[in-house]
């Protein structure tokens, strides 16, 4: 998996491509302990995931979380096959999804 990220003041998008597994889950979470200090606006562009896990999940979780009490996260771009899962999961009605 291939993690971007591009900081404009308080806004953090973060890009993903790739799959975001139990393999590559821990290597996201690494790079959010850092980098949520002082931000208030948390975007994710998955447009290139192909993939995704419950571990990865449960990282989106994570980082919702931080950003209820700091600001506000979005996830934009998921493909059919990601809608997919989030719907399964109760995802849709958790995170903060745009097309």
């Amino acid at each position: 998996m291939t993690i971007s990220k591009e900081q404009q003041g308080t806004t953090l998008t973060i890009k993903l491509e790739g799959r975001l597994d139990t393999t590559t889950a821990p290597q996201l979470e690494g790079e959010l302990r850092t980098a949520l200090d002082g931000i208030t606006e948390l975007i994710f562009e998955i447009a290139d995931l192909a993939y995704i896990s419950s571990a990865g999940l449960r990282v989106l979780l994570s980082a919702q979380k931080v950003m209820n009490k700091q600001g506000s996260m979005v996830v934009r771009g998921a493909n059919e096959d990601i809608m997919e899962i989030f719907d399964v999961t109760g995802f849709v009605d958790i995170l903060n999804i745009e097309s």
